[in-house]
């Protein structure tokens, strides 16, 4: 059972600002459509979305900065982007973010991530997906790498932030990983392929159930095989850590032999759109502060019951984690 004081992580927070965390993974760009629906389409069984307002958010590895950025740490961001309109939407949200785009790699021939959602009475009605999914070319790998050495010295955290979009090789990021062992940098990997072995070595792994259990290979039916699919990762990745978001029911972290349940702060759940990157962020950051690995997972959790509970691509701030810690 993890045991946490709140004065205590009240001064972990007190220690956010100002701390350099690099971030490297898919950037992509969230396009909001919210509307209300009346009727159904004469031509479809389909929902007719009068269309009210439209917005755009940072979304994957930039999302993951944003929440860096909000609770006041300084996120080195490392990733790709096309040399498109999206592109360039993108860039300037980050601008406006005061995120820098200096470890961005523009590629004239590759599409940006656009995820638009289209929203109507709080309900998620469909999503379109424009990406390029293919992997960088080997100059813009070695950009890529070039960019993650460049900021090795500086941050005092690293997230990768995989959201399968083919911009993370396989190879490097092994290299990575060892790299930041090396340097005795926490490491946390947000996973979104099958297959973890590439993680290998890393500080801390943060699937969902889904993913834990595809990449696993086991369902959890129950908590006997949950705990069974959760030390099968932990053994395989040889990872410090691994923590399995769980939706409603929480997380558990894994740790050793052992592991811990962390029951959902969340009042409300609206929307748990980059939920996730709020939880690697904070749970990065909160270790970097000096947190220990159980105490930062307690943050993580705080920070995505504050997320869950707003609409669209949502971060918390640190004012809004410190209230959710004091009402326990």
């Amino acid at each position: 059972m993890i045991s946490t004081n709140k004065e205590q992580l009240q001064k972990i927070v007190s220690r956010f600002a100002g701390q350099p965390i690099m971030v490297v993974g898919d950037l992509i760009l969230d396009h909001f459509v919210w509307g209300v629906v009346d009727r159904i389409s004469p031509e479809a069984p389909v929902p007719v979305v009068r269309v009210t307002k439209e917005s755009f958010h940072l979304g994957g590895a930039a999302n993951v900065a944003r929440n860096l950025s909000i609770l006041g740490a300084q996120p080195l961001l490392v990733g790709v982007v096309g040399c498109d309109g999206t592109g360039k939407q993108l860039v300037e949200l980050l601008e406006s973010e005061n995120i820098s785009s200096a470890g961005l790699i523009r590629v004239v021939d590759r599409t940006t991530t656009l995820k638009t959602r289209i929203v109507a009475q709080h309900q998620q009605v469909c999503r379109t997906d424009r990406e390029s999914l293919e992997p960088p070319s080997e100059k813009t790998l070695s950009q890529i790498n070039d960019s993650y050495l460049r900021y090795l010295n500086k941050a005092n955290g690293i997230v990768i932030s995989d959201y399968a979009k083919g911009v993370l090789s396989q190879v490097l990021v092994p290299d990575w990983i060892q790299e930041a062992r090396q340097k005795n940098i926490f490491l946390a990997v947000d996973p979104k392929q099958a297959d973890f072995s590439s993680y290998e070595g890393a500080s801390l792994i943060t699937p969902n159930t889904r993913e834990a259990e595809t990449a696993s290979g086991i369902e959890a039916v129950d908590e006997v095989s949950f705990v069974q699919l959760g030390q099968r990762l932990l053994k395989v990745t040889k990872a410090d850590s691994l923590l399995i978001t769980r939706g409603e029911e929480g997380m558990t972290l894994f740790e050793g032999r052992g592991c811990d349940h962390i029951p959902t702060v969340a009042r409300e759940v609206f929307d748990v759109t980059g939920a996730g990157d709020t939880v690697i962020a904070s749970l990065t950051l909160a270790v970097t502060a000096g947190a220990s690995i159980s105490e930062a997972a307690v943050l993580a959790n705080h920070a995505a019951g504050v997320a869950v509970g707003k609409l669209g691509t949502a971060a918390p701030t640190t004012d809004e984690i410190l209230a959710s810690i004091g009402h326990g």
